[in-house]
C-alpha cells in the first residue's frame, strides 16, 4: 500500500514539474515574441504578449518589466508607473534593474507633469544606481523645471498684488475726483440758485411796476373826470349866473 502511495505522489510530482516547465517555456516564447515585436516598433503587440507572459507567471521579471515599457510607449502613463512598482517588489537582486526602474517611472511621472514625484523618483534611481549620467542629467532639468515653475508663480503673484496696488490706486483717485467734484457742483447749484433767486424779485419789481403804473393812471383818468365835471360844473354856475343878471338888468 505504502509504495502505491509512493508511486502515485512521485507520478504527481512529475506532472506537477512537467507543468512548470511547460508554463516557464510558455512563458519565455511570449517574452521573446514580445520583445521582437517591441524592436519593431510594434507596442500593442508586444504588450498582448507580455501581458500574457505576466498573467501566466507575475514573478516573471523580464516580463514584468518589459510590459511596464511597453506600455510607457503607448503613453500609458499611470498604467506603466503601476506596472514598474510591480516590478519594484519583485525585483530584489539586480540594483542597476531597480535603478531603470525607477528612472522610467520617473520620466512617466514627467510626462504627467508630476514634477515633485518625477524628481523623487529620479533621486531613488541615483541612490542605486549613482553612476548613471543620463538620471542625474533628468533630475537637472526637473529640478530646473520646477525653479522656473516656482519662479514664475512668484511672478505670477507679484504682477497679480501689483495689479490689485494699481486697482486701488486707480479707485482711490477716482473717489477723490468725485469728492472734488462734488463741492464744484454744490458750488454750481448754489450759484444757479442764487441767480434765480435774484430774478425772481426782479420780476416781481416789474410786476409791480406795471401795477403801480395802472393805478397812477387810473388816478389820473379819475382826477381828470373829476376835473372836467368842476369845470362843468363852474360853467353850469357861470351860465346861470349870467342868466339870472340878464334878468334882473
Amino acid at each position: 500500500m505504502r509504495t502505491v502511495f509512493l508511486k502515485y505522489g512521485l507520478l504527481l510530482l512529475l506532472m506537477a514539474t512537467s507543468a512548470s516547465a511547460f508554463s516557464q517555456k510558455e512563458v519565455r516564447r511570449d517574452v521573446r515574441k514580445g520583445n521582437k515585436a517591441y524592436k519593431q516598433q510594434k507596442y500593442s503587440e508586444a504588450y498582448s504578449f507580455y501581458d500574457k507572459a505576466v498573467n501566466a507567471n507575475a514573478n516573471s521579471l523580464e516580463a514584468s518589466y518589459n510590459l511596464g515599457n511597453a506600455l510607457y510607449r503607448q503613453k500609458e502613463w499611470d498604467k506603466s508607473v503601476e506596472q514598474y512598482n510591480h516590478y519594484l517588489t519583485i525585483e530584489k537582486d539586480n540594483p542597476d534593474k531597480m535603478a531603470a526602474a525607477w528612472h522610467n517611472v520617473g520620466n512617466a511621472l514627467l510626462q504627467k507633469k508630476d514634477l515633485q514625484k518625477s524628481m523623487e523618483a529620479y533621486k531613488m534611481a541615483l541612490r542605486l544606481n549613482p553612476a548613471d549620467e543620463e538620471t542625474r542629467y533628468n533630475l537637472a532639468v526637473v529640478q530646473k523645471m520646477m525653479k522656473d515653475q516656482q519662479d514664475n508663480n512668484q511672478q505670477d503673484q507679484q504682477n497679480q498684488n501689483q495689479e490689485d496696488k494699481d486697482k486701488k490706486q486707480d479707485q482711490q483717485q477716482q473717489n477723490e475726483n468725485q469728492q472734488q467734484q462734488q463741492p464744484q457742483n454744490q458750488d454750481q447749484k448754489d450759484k444757479e440758485k442764487k441767480a434765480e433767486e435774484q430774478q425772481q424779485p426782479e420780476q416781481m419789481s416789474r410786476d409791480n411796476a406795471r401795477q403801480m403804473l395802472q393805478a397812477i393812471e387810473q388816478d389820473e383818468k379819475e382826477t381828470q373826470e373829476k376835473v372836467r365835471q368842476m369845470k362843468a360844473e363852474e360853467r353850469k354856475q357861470k351860465a346861470d349866473d349870467n342868466r339870472k343878471k340878464s334878468k334882473d338888468w
